[in-house]
């Protein structure tokens, strides 16, 4: 039996689910949509993806058909990871942006070539047991005859209206009556359920090389855009292995860059020189020695990560024992500090995640980027805004280009232990994620506690500019006194805010899984 702590002592309404076969996902009718798969047959793997395409219409204020995504999956023997994140058009490069400080956020020149239809294309191809269109039956029933938009998605959907309301494509498809829907309200999208058809009769085909993408080419040289049918037609989905990363006696896998999930294994190297097991859990010093390594993690990856082909560093440089160490050394236990990159040597997203019988478990995320992504919606396709990840800074790895993979934030976690399955997790979130990922896995493989618990409990998130703390509502005064008092810049968020993730969890048991939703979305976890 597993042997951590059951023990759940934050304020919370979730209980974990333990079932046989399982489903975690941030909005229920997809988790649902997952387990139907299984009910007929499918193994996890059809039914993370049916859950992924219903997201993409229930949960839009996240994720769309125009999405990237990524997975780390356990096949009953081994590890496969998928990076499915997309290139820039070949026409970009820094004299296109000439003039700007930084990246745009909206519009056509946000966006890279989408590369979640080929995930689901690759993933069902090699792994899974129903039909691909059988896959897409749920999302489109919700998009053709609606589904009641849940609280937490209709409040992220009013507050990027007036953001996004004038981009093309957008007040068509997700105004339809001028305005954000209400809680409770039903909202269809028929040229979305349109094009899931499409997608799932071709096998994604006309996604990449048919008349899906004539017309988002079309679009997009319409609005002064550069992606061209030859862009959409040069991306793949890229197997790769897995990234691991020993702590504690268990092994974080991540996907390599160009994503930031080297960031949570780099804290970990650095945190592995201190005894957080001695130090009370939601303790200052605790918090403190987390705070510090993610940021001394972050300082490097800003610095090296970028599309592999780039990458100055070897990724074994970065988590090089030695190196760690000597990074470690720079925390000072009673101060913060700001943190620079170190030299080592040469060498808006939703997460899901499902597990059956048969001992297969899927690690998925999929996501647009800062909510609904670049605003640019076509036939039903919204478009992510993953271009914002290069920087334009001459000389950097990440620096735009053409053909090229952005750093990326979204990046799905697998754990082992004795190179058997332990657990399949993912916290959603921006840059929230790796830090998530950090402060999960410290809650699990140093203070024993249960998926359940470590997702409930309160985070804290380091600011993009490494400065500023946010700490979440829960957190005693007294600690968050004490942080300040070491130099911290503690902002604390209010009770409904959405800044700290959103954690999917599926533990191995010995007769099954616990599959844990936590507290802070409209999310459910669901078995059989």
């Amino acid at each position: 039996m597993r042997s951590f702590d059951w023990q759940f002592p934050y304020p919370s309404q979730r209980m974990p689910v333990l079932a046989k076969n399982v489903v975690a996902t941030s909005q229920p009718l997809a988790a649902q949509a997952g387990l139907s798969m299984m009910q007929k047959g499918g193994n996890a793997v059809d039914a993370a993806l049916a859950a992924a395409i219903t997201l993409t219409v229930v949960e839009p204020t996240s994720n769309g058909i125009g999405s990237d995504a990524f997975c780390i999956l356990w096949d009953g023997k081994k590890l496969h990871g998928l990076n499915a994140s997309g290139r820039s058009p070949a026409a970009w490069n820094p004299e296109r942006f000439k003039g700007q400080t930084a990246m745009p956020t909206r519009g056509w020149d946000a966006i890279t070539v989408p590369g979640a239809v080929s995930a689901w294309v690759a993933l069902s191809e090699r792994f899974g047991k129903l039909p691909f269109a059988d896959l897409f039956e749920p999302a489109m029933r919700y998009a053709a005859d609606g589904y009641m938009v849940s609280p937490t998605i209709s409040r992220l959907w009013a507050a990027q209206v007036p953001v996004l309301k004038d981009v093309p494509g957008f007040a068509e498809h997700f105004m339809p009556r001028g305005h954000a829907p209400e809680p409770g309200e039903t909202f269809t999208a028929p040229a979305h359920a349109k094009t899931l058809r499409r997608i799932a009769e071709t096998r994604g085909e006309a996604f990449y090389k048919g008349d899906l993408a004539q017309r988002m080419a079309d679009h997009s040289r319409k609005h002064g855009g550069a992606m061209t049918t030859e862009d959409f037609g040069a991306h793949t989905a890229d197997w790769v292995e897995p990234l691991g990363h020993d702590y504690r006696g268990c092994t974080l896998h991540e996907i390599p860059p160009n994503t930031q999930g080297i960031a949570a294994q780099i804290a970990l190297g650095i945190l592995e020189g201190f005894d957080l097991s001695a130090i009370p859990v939601d303790s200052a010093d605790s918090l403190h020695l987390q705070i510090e390594a993610m940021k001394l993690a972050f300082a490097d990856v800003y610095e090296y990560v970028s599309d592999p082909a780039t990458m100055r560093v070897k990724n074994s440089g970065l988590l090089d024992k030695e190196y760690l160490r000597s990074r470690s050394r720079l925390i000072d236990r009673k101060k913060a500090r700001t943190p620079q990159h170190g030299v080592p040597g040469g060498g808006g997203t939703v997460y899901l995640t499902a597990a059956d019988a048969s001992g297969m478990m899927v690690s998925f995320i999929q996501s647009n980027y800062q909510g609904f992504g670049s605003g640019i919606v076509v036939d039903g396709i919204s478009l992510q805004n993953r271009g914002f990840g290069f920087v334009l800074r001459p000389g950097h790895a990440n620096l735009v280009g053409p053909r090229k993979r952005p750093f990326h934030t979204i990046i799905p976690a697998f754990v082992t232990r004795d190179g058997k399955p332990e657990m399949s997790f993912g916290v959603m979130g921006g840059s929230m994620q790796a830090q998530g990922h950090t402060q999960v896995m410290v809650r699990f493989a140093d203070y024993r506690q249960n998926p359940q618990a470590a997702a409930d409990a309160p985070r804290w998130r380091v600011g993009d500019g490494l400065e500023v703390v946010n700490i979440e509502h829960g957190v005693p005064t007294a600690v968050l006194d004490d942080l300040k008092s070491r130099g911290h810049k503690v902002v604390q968020a209010d009770r409904w805010s959405t800044d700290f993730g959103r954690a999917q969890l599926i533990c191995r048991m010995d007769d099954g899984y616990l599959a844990a939703s936590e507290r802070r979305t409209d999310g459910q976890a669901v078995g059989f």
